[in-house]
């Protein structure tokens, strides 16, 4: 990918694997287990040193995570590389990927993720919501830790656009993941959540806003997605969207939509009752994968917030 980690894609699995990764849905889960963590910057010297890192100049050339995989590895082997294609117009429903022009709340709340994964840098997208630190953006499990290896000088750009940051760039002092993100990379827990320092004695949320968040939510819903795609034909400078009816997929229990987004989408938003006039919704899902299915491969697919879900935003909220 380009300047943000990417869409991740899979590999076909047989039908024997298929067979046995069904899962109960989220639903019927106990009480869900502590999500995993890591501390970021903690200090005020700590944090300089994360925003002078990013400059615009790296921002912009950031690479969607999937290009750095190290070949052979187990992550490796399930990504692949998709391109997107075809743009619709503007705030129409449904759009199977295009540029933002409503305006509105989403456009302040959504921003880019920018990290060091492995030494080399990326980038996703994320949202800031309601929180009670007024602190907690929402993002993909695979936008803070993949392949075992926490990543790090991450920040969140809100309202990026060309290369701008009109709402400052916010340094992490948390990142979070599902237990089940954390130590097995299941995609059906891909949710990630960061909890973000004060810039200039100013929390997040005054400063942007923040999106609502439901769980446990009915599924086969009409969804919008929003995100910063950063593949040909995106180039990840500007907010973009898809929206449809969804599907629930057999592999996982996952949402899916139509959308041609491409890698540095990875973490963006899904909304449930989007107001397109101004601009909010209800997060419920976030872009995780493609499958490598040419019946479906236009598809996107997000996880379903369950109660695992559920936890970790009450973890990070509390942070």
């Amino acid at each position: 990918m380009k300047a943000s980690p990417r869409i991740l894609t899979l590999s076909l699995l047989s039908a024997t694997t298929l067979a046995s990764t069904l899962l109960v849905p989220a639903t019927a889960a106990a009480a869900a287990p502590r999500p995993a963590a890591k501390a970021q910057a903690t200090t005020k010297a700590a944090r300089q040193q994360v925003e002078a890192f990013w400059t615009k100049a790296r921002m912009r050339s950031a690479t969607p995570m999937e290009r750095l995989l190290t070949p052979g590895t187990a992550t490796a082997r399930k990504l692949l590389e998709v391109d997107g294609a075809g743009l619709l117009a503007p705030t129409a429903y449904p759009s199977g990927g295009a540029s933002w022009t409503g305006g509105g709340q989403v456009v302040k709340t959504t921003g880019r993720v920018f990290f060091t994964y492995q030494g080399r840098t990326a980038s996703c997208s994320g949202s800031a919501v309601v929180s009670q630190n007024k602190s907690t953006v929402i993002t993909a499990g695979h936008c803070v830790k993949l392949n075992g290896a926490w990543h790090t000088n991450w920040v969140f750009v809100p309202g990026y656009h060309n290369g701008n940051a009109p709402y400052g760039v916010w340094t992490a002092r948390r990142t979070l993941t599902t237990p089940q993100w954390g130590s097995s990379e299941n995609f059906s827990y891909d949710v990630g959540a960061a909890v973000l320092n004060p810039q200039d004695g100013k929390l997040l949320t005054d400063v942007v806003g923040g999106q609502s968040i439901a769980f446990n939510q009915p599924r086969w819903r009409r969804m919008y997605a929003f995100g910063y795609p950063a593949e040909a034909p995106y180039d990840g400078s500007k907010l973009t969207y898809c929206s449809g009816p969804t599907i629930v997929s057999l592999l996982w229990g996952t949402h899916g939509m139509n959308c041609n987004m491409t890698g540095g989408s990875s973490g963006g938003p899904w909304f449930v009752n989007f107001n397109e006039a101004t601009g909010t919704g209800t997060l419920a899902s976030v872009n995780s994968y493609r499958l490598n299915l040419p019946i479906l491969w236009r598809n996107m697919y997000g996880p379903y917030f369950g109660n695992d879900a559920k936890a970790l935003y009450e973890e990070a909220q509390k942070s």
